[in-house]
């Protein structure tokens, strides 16, 4: 069997936690290989499964993402997480559905493209500090935090983008900085194991290119079923899933489920390699 592990060109021999799962899967007579995805001279049809790793330039090329993931589908090939999957979680307006279901998720406004952007009108006056970001995106691309005093400086700002792309306004919470965001990593839908993520003083994007500090911690059981809770909401198979939240008095408030290409951490939790290949194994014929 042979699989593709998709990346980037950023990238093109996969983050150093993620080639460790090249040796693992020989293990078991699999042959696994970096894959870039926008990579025209590679034929898809000569692996039998994909699995998306670190393909973390979508967002910047949406319309030759969107394209690639229908080519896929054409072609029939196999995916993990499906496509299907890939295609609605790439875009964040998917936490709107999850609230829908009940789900706590951090207080969101969701943007259709406008080119009449009015912020000023559409800000709840109880919000003081605003996050704004592309419904697609990822890492920080294209998000600020501001004031509520600033409200016409970002409107001017954003209003370019927010004629090309929809965008999601949050309420700034200020937990971000002070307990930090904690990822819930499950694989084949089993809890795996738990980061917290830091960002440095001063600063609100918790990603380690911006200085975060990430640590493995033990959450409680009753915080592992509020994310199992969440992944349960999937009726589809998921090779993985990370849920991203912040927790405050003991509640679980979600930012992301992360289903696409999700830093998974492999580095701090000891057997996190073996458990995500047990689970490519429980999920492919």
């Amino acid at each position: 069997m042979k699989i593709g592990l998709l990346t980037c060109a950023k990238l093109p021999q996969l983050t150093p936690e993620d080639q460790l799962l090249i040796p693992e899967f020989a293990q078991h007579n699999i042959t696994a290989v970096a894959a870039i995805w926008d990579d025209k001279t590679i034929h898809w049809n000569d692996f039998d499964y994909l699995i998306f790793r670190n393909t973390w330039d979508y967002f910047e090329k949406e319309i030759e993402f969107n394209s690639w993931l229908h080519h896929l589908e054409q072609l029939g090939i196999k995916t993990l997480n499906s496509i299907d999957i890939i295609k609605n979680n790439k875009h964040k307006f998917y936490l709107r559905e999850m609230e829908k279901q009940g789900v706590k998720i951090i207080p969101t406004l969701f943007l259709d493209k406008t080119s009449q952007l009015n912020l000023v009108e559409m800000m709840p006056s109880r919000w003081k500090k605003i996050v704004i970001k592309p419904a697609f995106s990822a890492g920080s691309y294209q998000t600020a935090v501001f004031e509520i005093n600033d409200v016409v400086q970002i409107n001017t700002q954003y209003k370019t983008i927010a004629s090309e792309k929809e965008l999601l306004l949050q309420k700034f919470m200020p937990e971000i900085q002070t307990e930090g965001e904690t990822s819930f990593i499950f694989f084949n839908k089993k809890f795996s194991h738990a980061v917290n993520k830091k960002p440095v003083d001063g600063d609100f994007r918790i990603q380690s290119q911006f200085g975060g500090k990430y640590t493995l911690i033990a959450p409680t059981k009753e915080l592992i079923h509020k994310a199992q809770t969440i992944v349960n909401t999937f009726p589809e198979n998921l090779l993985y899933a990370r849920v991203d939240g912040i927790i405050i008095e003991n509640e679980l408030h979600l930012m992301e489920v992360e289903c696409i290409e999700p830093d998974l951490y492999f580095n701090l939790s000891e057997g996190s390699l073996t458990r995500y290949v047990n689970a490519v194994l429980e999920l492919i014929p």
